[in-house]
């Protein structure tokens, strides 16, 4: 698929995620009725975001570029208020826009940079990694972290506008673009197995930033995430249910997850602490007899075949749990988790015994 997408979310207000290649050029008509637009961006990505900056400038706006720190260095109190700052200084107002150029973190950034200014301005996201534009840009959660856990401050704020340039795919490490392929067999594994078709035939071709069926996976991955969405924005059909899981069902393997990341002071790539809670979660409904033994397998067989990692180093049990019991998904004492009871088939599941928490650790430890 090279063509160009457009896939609607109708959240807060309604949206396009745009895929293709050689988009950058529609950026100007998503920023169209602003005077100023902030470009926040880490380092690496200065180049992109000055060519956007002089793509911009050259239409008559304003530009305010704001350099922020690498991944999840980013997401801190301190970085949020100094891009608060630049604002300020800057003058914006209202009909002002904010673009997040970059990852996962950057575009996390940015959209609580735009929703907690004047509370609520307009953002426009260009991810420029796979996790990026198959899951952080896409949904309008954004936030940062705190010593107590991963995104417990934020706020859900859509963006006016998502431009997957899969062109900028281009430069990502290999390692960066396997990582993101987590965030993809994620959906796979909850609400479109033939994803996980794709990777036994090939995990080159599945990673080829100039082939075909990388756009493929981005558009069926947020064809998916756009339908949850716009069903549940604020992930209000989060109850106590196992039958309703709405906006949660993208949370598949991020409990523990995130627990990883937070017990690694986050130098984890976020692809790689999902793998681990895929494997974490699968391995959970087997020992709890909600899974067969098929379907976990193919948990491992897929990651495997990914190069992703399927294990977690023993004796850190505690650490662990302390973790997963501040995780915004827990309901007071009781751990909630994303389960499957058969590929494609997601439930939740509300305070497993701390017995099956402790087998399914140590069988995916390592």
């Amino acid at each position: 698929m090279s063509e160009l997408s457009r896939i609607p979310v109708v959240a807060e207000g309604t949206y396009d995620v745009v895929i293709g290649r050689g988009l950058l050029d529609e950026l100007p008509m998503l920023v169209h009725g602003a005077t100023r637009v902030a470009i926040i961006h880490p380092d690496r990505l200065r180049t992109l975001a000055e060519s956007l900056r002089a793509s911009l400038a050259d239409h008559g706006f304003a530009i305010t570029m704001i350099d922020i720190p690498e991944a999840e260095e980013a997401k801190t109190a301190t970085v949020l208020a100094s891009c608060w700052d630049r604002l300020g200084s800057a003058g914006f107002t209202r009909s002002d826009v904010v673009v997040g150029v970059g990852g996962g973190a950057t575009t996390d950034v940015a959209g609580f940079v735009a929703a907690t200014w004047l509370r609520g301005i307009r953002v426009v996201h260009v991810p420029t990694s796979l996790l990026g534009m198959v899951d952080a840009a896409v949904g309008g959660k954004t936030g940062i972290n705190t010593a107590a856990g991963k995104n417990l401050v934020g706020a859900f704020h859509s963006p006016s506008g998502v431009l997957c340039d899969l062109d900028t795919l281009l430069s990502l490490p290999r390692e960066d673009l396997i990582a993101g392929m987590a965030e993809v067999v994620k959906v796979g594994f909850t609400s479109d197995p033939s994803i996980l078709d794709d990777v036994r035939r090939g995990v080159d071709s599945c990673i080829d930033p100039r082939g075909d069926l990388i756009a493929d996976l981005v558009r069926r991955a947020v064809a998916v995430k756009a339908a949850v969405v716009s069903a549940d924005f604020r992930e209000e059909s989060a109850t106590g249910s196992s039958r309703v899981l709405g906006r949660e069902v993208l949370n598949y393997g991020h409990t523990f997850g995130h627990a990883v990341e937070r017990v690694e002071g986050y130098r984890w790539r976020h692809g790689a602490a999902v793998s681990v809670g895929l494997r974490y979660v699968a391995e959970l409904a087997r020992v709890g007899g909600r899974l067969s033994d098929a379907a976990a397998d193919e948990h491992l067989e897929i990651l495997t075949l990914l190069g992703l990692p399927t294990c977690y180093p023993a004796g850190r049990w505690a650490e662990l749990l302390e973790a997963m019991q501040l995780d915004k998904k827990a309901r007071g004492s009781l751990l909630r988790f994303v389960v499957l009871d058969g590929i494609g088939s997601p439930v939740t599941w509300e305070g497993p015994d701390s017995e099956l928490l402790v087998r399914a650790y140590e069988a995916i430890s390592c």
